[in-house]
């Protein structure tokens, strides 16, 4: 049998607030907890889908999208297949979000040659900078 927490001792061990578990159960994410004397208990196997939560969330994965794995078995595709569609999202986005941290970061290392002796040159220069160009 698999040791039974209470919600502040599930949080203590997840990292996270327990307004943050009431509120996964309150959109499905975690089922809802057994309740003893009107106190919510978990199994501590409830740790390992909070962790789960967490590493997709640092993925970039919604808690939608984190809810569409719990249920893939309501979806139309197996879990695999699921997965690897939502993993492919999120690299298309990854990709999209490092080539904007490229241009970011040129601009930034164009701006510390910045010899503008006023204000206005600089807005007049960084704008110039900043315009996308056709090729992106």
């Amino acid at each position: 049998m698999l040791e039974q927490l209470t919600i502040s001792q599930v949080a203590r061990r997840a990292g996270i607030r327990s307004s943050t578990i009431r509120y996964y159960e309150q959109i499905d994410l975690l089922p809802v907890a057994q309740r003893i004397n009107g106190r919510r208990q978990y199994d501590s196997g409830i740790l390992d889908r909070l962790a789960f939560i967490q590493v997709t969330q640092n993925l970039g994965f919604t808690l939608s999208e984190i809810q569409r794995l719990f249920h893939h078995q309501e979806a139309a595709a197996s879990l695999p297949d699921l997965w690897q569609s939502l993993a492919r999202q999120k690299l298309a986005d990854v990709d999209l979000l490092i080539q904007h941290a490229r241009r970011v970061q040129q601009l930034l290392i164009d701006g510390l040659g910045c010899d503008c002796p006023n204000l206005q040159d600089c807005i007049q220069c960084v704008r110039a900078n900043c315009e996308p160009s056709p090729l992106s």
